[in-house]
């Protein structure tokens, strides 16, 4: 469904699974802006290459969507020591990971797990649309560590909003597994596998299954209806949304 990833991914030597989700159709017949709204993962690995080309698409926020404590492990990436206005918004706190580990019996990913996420409170896709409705904070990257979990709920949020179809944003998902291989031979060339891991299963760990978002979306839409029926629920205005719709599509 889904034919210009080479176009819409950026190939950094030290960040991966940066793609605009720019050029996408809505089913109106509009089409997303390029160059307004970046989702990838974590970015502090960035070569001196990489920063140049970054450069070059204008920044002007960073929502960084990790805990605190993984931003503080990682490091925030170089967007705001460039200018860019750089913004936590952790969609799961401290101790959350645990708790879901706890309540969910593993770590697996899972569109139970993403539904679990909307558990920790509205505030930060509150904060998320606050920003996504503010013209003066585009272009923006939103991101996580590797940018498919957390960042892809809330592109999948943005998606919704702005009257993407249904099938094109579970297959904006899965273009996450198209960059997995590239990581995996990152980290084999630079820090070296963790203990215990081996290619395979950093591929598997860095990738997505193809049923999670959807079985995600199947459960906003049993309980609110919408993806835009829950975030009515939560307090997006529909002023905030015809905005945001302003903004992005074309």
């Amino acid at each position: 469904m889904i034919d210009d990833y080479l176009e819409r991914h950026y190939p950094f030597e030290g960040c991966f699974n940066f793609r605009d989700i720019g050029g996408y159709l809505n089913q109106d017949g509009k089409r997303i802006k390029s160059g307004l709204y970046f989702r990838t993962g974590r970015m502090d690995r960035m070569s001196d290459q990489d920063l140049l080309k970054l450069l070059d698409l204008k920044i002007s926020t960073q929502i960084d969507l990790r805990k605190p404590d993984e931003v503080l492990e990682q490091g925030k990436g170089p967007l705001e020591s460039i200018g860019a206005n750089y913004v936590n918004i952790p969609v799961v706190p401290e101790g959350g990971s645990e708790k879901l580990n706890q309540l969910l019996g593993d770590a697996a990913i899972s569109g139970k797990r993403y539904l679990s996420y909307l558990e920790f409170g509205p505030s930060s896709w509150l904060k998320i649309f606050e920003i996504l409705a503010n013209k003066n904070n585009l272009p923006l990257v939103l991101h996580c560590t590797a940018g498919k979990d957390r960042t892809g709920v809330s592109t999948a949020f943005l998606l919704s909003v702005l009257g993407v179809n249904r099938d094109l944003i579970e297959a904006d998902y899965l273009l996450t597994n198209f960059d997995t291989e590239r990581m995996a031979d990152f980290i084999e060339s630079t820090v070296g596998y963790p203990e215990g891991v081996n290619r395979e299963s950093m591929v598997a760990q860095y990738g997505v299954p193809e049923e999670a978002l959807k079985d995600f979306l199947d459960g906003v839409v049993s309980k609110w209806g919408s993806v835009v029926g829950f975030l009515e629920e939560i307090g997006v205005t529909q002023e905030q949304m015809d905005t945001i719709r302003n903004n992005f599509l074309e």
